[in-house]
């Protein structure tokens, strides 16, 4: 969708573009306003950005992987993945597979998440997975701490496997958290629990890990909902002015 649909979009769904956006949209703004232009851009085609945040559908995911270079030969060895709808947790709702690596995974991986490579020579294949994920999720947007990690295996193994680009948005933690807490310091997902006193187990499980994270969205939407925020639209505008 290009600047001039852009408008014209946000004009039919929206009714009002602010001044911001338009100065932002035009040029000479940060990188990081320009950054959020462009996730504007995608979810615009998507139709999320008008969807109430109490309504908003998403999956909240985590992967495991033996690095951090799907490029360079890492690969996922399980992925976790939770329902919701604003600030609910549809726990009943979810996805949980081990994946056949096919090769050795490092000794300290296994140690750090407890799972060993016989459980995942039993796995089914990385194609059978990540179809039945790609299954699970549909067109719906993805929730990640510290997402670029999991954009960047999902792209990699998409392309592979299926010869296909991974189309979902996959929206950062931080996105929020950039709203509520601008002058935090929090970085990892543990700090982020102890703040807001989520109990931390099943870590560095991905199920675990996708439940943890499912959690602290959670407070986030309530939190920027109190702060009266009410669509991504609304977020998206205020980042794009600060």
């Amino acid at each position: 969708m290009r600047i001039d649909s852009i408008f014209q979009y946000m004009k039919e769904v929206q009714g009002r573009i602010n001044a911001n956006v338009i100065n932002a949209l035009q040029g000479g703004q940060s990188l990081q306003q320009k950054a959020v232009i462009r996730r504007m851009e995608k979810d615009a085609a998507n139709n999320h950005l008008t969807i109430p945040l109490s309504e908003l559908k998403v999956t909240v995911v985590d992967i495991e992987t033996t690095g951090f270079y799907p490029d360079k030969g890492d690969v996922m060895f399980s992925i976790g993945a939770i329902n919701m709808k604003g600030a609910n947790i549809f726990d009943h709702q979810t996805y949980y597979s081990l994946i056949n690596t096919e090769i050795p995974i490092p000794k300290e991986i296994q140690t750090l998440t407890k799972i060993q490579e016989n459980e995942l020579a039993a796995a089914p294949s990385r194609e059978e997975v990540l179809k039945g994920f790609f299954q699970f999720i549909q067109q719906q947007p993805l929730v990640a701490h510290h997402s670029n990690h999991e954009k960047k295996f999902f792209q990699h193994e998409s392309w592979k496997l299926f010869r296909t680009p991974f189309r979902n948005r996959i929206i950062d933690t931080s996105f929020l958290s950039r709203v509520i807490y601008p002058e935090s310091e929090l970085k990892t997902l543990d700090e982020y629990c102890i703040s807001h006193n989520i109990e931390i187990k099943n870590r560095h499980h991905a199920m675990g890990d996708a439940f943890l994270t499912a959690k602290l969205w959670s407070i986030f939407m309530e939190e920027v909902q109190k702060r009266g925020f009410e669509t991504l639209y609304d977020i998206y505008e205020y980042l794009s002015s600060t």
